[in-house]
């Protein structure tokens, strides 16, 4: 069904929100196995947000600085608390790039502290 795979950061239309949710077209990350990214048109994400030294702050939030491999263009943060399902046939935008194997185990980390998964 898909080429996207775990660790791919791509633009998604993450409207309409409700409350607090992590809007607007953004960069994310998808963290849902590739079983799953092939299989389905559903995948999980975590958004992307500008950096800033409050959201640094959040255990669950990761740093990710800007590269060619990557795609961003200014030191941004991975709001783990944030995670989503998206349908990527009708949400995503474009492809950036993957994010480096070291932001990928901070995440993964970020996201067994989220679920309690330690």
């Amino acid at each position: 069904m898909s080429n996207l795979k775990r660790g791919m950061v791509i633009d998604v239309n993450l409207e309409p929100t409700k409350g607090s949710e992590t809007g607007k077209i953004r960069p994310c990350v998808i963290v849902t196995n590739n079983t799953y990214n092939k299989r389905v048109s559903v995948i999980q994400v975590v958004p992307i947000t500008e950096w800033s030294l409050k959201k640094a702050k959040i255990q669950t939030n990761i740093d990710i600085f800007p590269s060619p491999l990557n795609g961003l263009t200014k030191k941004s943060i991975a709001d783990c608390l944030q995670t989503r399902p998206i349908d990527y046939s009708s949400r995503l935008i474009d492809v950036r790039g993957e994010l480096e194997p070291e932001a990928m185990r901070k995440i993964d980390h970020a996201l067994k502290v989220v679920f309690e998964l330690l």
